[in-house]
């Protein structure tokens, strides 16, 4: 009972802390500090000869440092009393998910685009996502804003909870670094191919079971007659080994196409196509995504209390 207590509360607490509030913009974030210790480390040590030796050395020492500290955290704040680790743990919870700030950025992009017009919907697309925003159609602009909804459903709300049944916050935390970091510099451009190799090699192992599950869990909600068919037929054809999961499941639920050419930092990148209906976009299908990313982190709650659950 000890142990369903210290994995159940935080999360469902944490989980509707989310689901109310989403990020917490005016105060201190852990992925801020993440992304500034981050960048300190890629000012001082992405340079000479040494750059992959450094990158991993990055990729390692940060994440394991992470779930040190927080594994300290955690046991400091169940000694001082169980009722201080329930909080501390709970915020961490919140912090790790991004479920309600995924969906709102999303809306955000959406109302921009149709009360404000294309430039603004360009604009506060660009907020979000890495791709050079400023020539694309609105079609472009719905499908990036679901394409994002769909990849982040498994990096911001499956893949940190995943971890949270596996370790607690201290693991969920120690991938939201791994995550940061690939976010950040894993990129094959000149400054961050060597630099950032290993963290995006990290942050590929561990998203492999979490955009599977994802995929699964979207076919699940979402459901609609060949979707399986659809996910296996799509999903490898993304250069990313585990973001094609996710997002053709959500292309195949909303029977529309993702994928295509895009511009990253001034390079045309050529990305297959997901699926073959290249129909127009509306509010409707960003509100069938919100409600499926809505019951994909539900179901994945439900899920691990149900793991934890004493069998009587």
């Amino acid at each position: 009972m000890l142990s369903f207590s210290i994995v159940i509360v935080p999360l469902i607490i944490g989980y509707l802390l989310d689901l109310i509030f989403g990020d917490p913009r005016k105060l201190p974030h852990p992925i801020v500090a993440f992304g500034n210790i981050i960048g300190w480390c890629e000012r001082h040590f992405n340079k000479g000869e040494h750059k992959k030796r450094n990158g991993c050395l990055v990729a390692i020492i940060l994440p394991l440092s992470t779930l040190f500290l927080g594994g300290l955290l955690a046991w400091g704040s169940w000694m001082l009393h169980p009722f201080a680790y329930y909080c501390v743990a709970s915020v961490f919870v919140f912090y790790g998910l991004a479920n309600h700030s995924l969906i709102q950025e999303g809306g955000e992009v959406i109302r921009t685009l149709e009360e404000q017009g294309l430039d603004a919907g360009r604009k506060r697309l660009s907020w979000i996502v890495g791709r050079d925003t400023s020539q694309l159609s609105p079609k472009k602009i719905y499908t990036a804003v679901l394409e994002t909804m769909a990849e982040n459903l498994s990096d911001g709300v499956v893949a940190p909870l995943f971890f949270y049944a596996l370790g607690g916050f201290p693991a969920m935390m120690a991938y939201k670094m791994v995550n940061t970091l690939d976010s950040m510099i894993g990129y094959k451009d000149a400054r961050y191919k060597d630099f950032g190799c290993c963290s995006a090699h990290l942050d590929d192992v561990l998203n492999y079971i979490p955009a599977r599950l994802t995929a699964l869990l979207i076919a699940l909600s979402g459901y609609r007659k060949g979707i399986f068919s659809f996910i296996r037929k799509y999903a490898r054809q993304h250069a990313s080994p585990n973001s094609g999961y996710p997002e053709s499941a959500m292309a195949g639920i909303l029977d529309c196409r993702f994928g295509g050419p895009n511009i990253y930092h001034g390079i045309l990148v050529e990305k297959p196509y997901i699926g073959t209906n290249d129909r127009e976009l509306s509010i409707r299908d960003y509100k069938r995504a919100a409600r499926i990313n809505q019951s994909v982190c539900l179901i994945t709650v439900i899920l691990i209390c149900l793991a934890f659950t004493p069998l009587i």
